[in-house]
């Protein structure tokens, strides 16, 4: 039975980032963990679980890809700068995890409050991301980025500035008793999920008249609910299962980037990019239509996709040799200083 505002269950359970810094001096140690490799004489802990960080750097990366290109989409801009966040925080886990950063180094505190407070802000993000369809305030204008900029900088701040004063013990706070981080750690991002995924069935239900989002959505809410269960009731188990090649981080991580992957999908499901306004990556081909601006044709006429009869009938008061391949400019000098010349546009109107 995990206990509020205690990590000793839940880190004997899992291997989590900030496990060696709660719980007394020397942090609190899993039960069972993943065995480690040494490569090029470096202990890396943790090696299928950062894999899977690597594949979750390059999936986001794609995912960034392919949302920066529908370039008509609603709330492109503000769902970008959600997995922005979700990819630096694969980037610290992958080193964290790894050991790569060890922890008993003097700067892993610090990272691991960085980490805390991008895992708070992101799921404050993705909560934001979930009112943009209601339009309250228009997608992509300054004041519906910066509200979002400022807000996600707010919480990363009150997150790290907790973590950090419980891993140091000051201003009041203790790694005895972690409650100010075991509520924006576990509490904050279940309270987020629930609050965008009610938001989404809303707005599919209620605004759109394809109910096919929902899936989308059903299934990334049963991996992220796959994810909390086996990390935190079955790590152990598998641990011992599969003699410590894998542990439940393993699991855990790869389940995220499954709910993460489903965040896209929805979001690529209910917008639709407007063809007319979009901009492609191939140069666009113009055609001359203006007989004025086309040069001559091999048979004297001004363009190869109209017939004299037609420039004839288009412009009823311009000379023959207009149409004989004259250019604009001697069309001009030809009748003085009149402009427009007598017998053309002026004469129609």
């Amino acid at each position: 039975m995990v206990a509020f505002g205690s990590f000793d269950d839940i880190c004997g359970a899992a291997a989590l980032v900030i496990c060696p810094l709660v719980g007394s001096a020397q942090g609190t140690e899993p039960t069972c963990y993943s065995r480690n490799v040494e490569v090029a004489g470096n202990l890396i802990f943790q090696p299928a679980t950062c894999f899977i960080h690597i594949v979750a750097i390059l999936m986001t990366a794609i995912m960034i890809y392919h949302i920066r290109v529908k370039y008509t989409a609603v709330g492109r801009k503000e769902i970008v700068t959600f997995f922005y966040m979700y990819i630096l925080i694969e980037f610290l886990a992958m080193f964290l995890d790894s050991g790569i950063i060890p922890t008993a180094s003097p700067v892993y505190p610090w990272f691991a409050a960085i980490y805390t407070g991008l895992i708070s802000a992101t799921y404050w993000c993705l909560l934001v991301n979930g009112f943009v369809g209601f339009q309250f305030a228009e997608d992509g204008t300054p004041l519906s980025l910066w509200s979002l900029r400022i807000s996600c900088f707010v919480v990363f701040g009150v997150s790290f500035f907790i973590a950090i004063a419980t891993f140091l013990e000051f201003a009041g706070f203790s790694y005895f008793t972690p409650v100010g981080l075991w509520v924006v750690y576990l509490i904050w991002p279940a309270i987020c999920v629930v609050v965008y995924i009610v938001a989404q069935l809303v707005l599919v239900i209620r605004t759109l008249e394809d109910r096919w989002p929902v899936g989308d959505i059903l299934f990334g809410t049963a991996f992220f609910a796959v994810a909390q269960v086996v990390l935190f009731a079955f790590s152990i188990q598998i641990c011992d299962a599969v003699s410590h090649y894998i542990d439940g981080v393993f699991i855990f991580t790869l389940c995220m980037l499954l709910s993460v992957m489903m965040v896209y999908k929805y979001w690529d499901s209910i917008t639709k990019e407007d063809l007319e306004f979009s901009v492609g990556n191939k140069a666009a081909v113009w055609e001359v239509k203006d007989p004025l601006l086309a040069g001559s044709s091999p048979s004297g006429g001004v363009g190869l996709d109209y017939p004299e009869e037609d420039l004839q009938s288009n412009y009823r008061g311009a000379p023959a040799s207009l149409v004989g391949g004259v250019s604009g400019q001697q069309y001009y000098q030809g009748y003085g200083s009149h402009y427009p010349p007598q017998g053309g546009y002026a004469d129609r109107y």
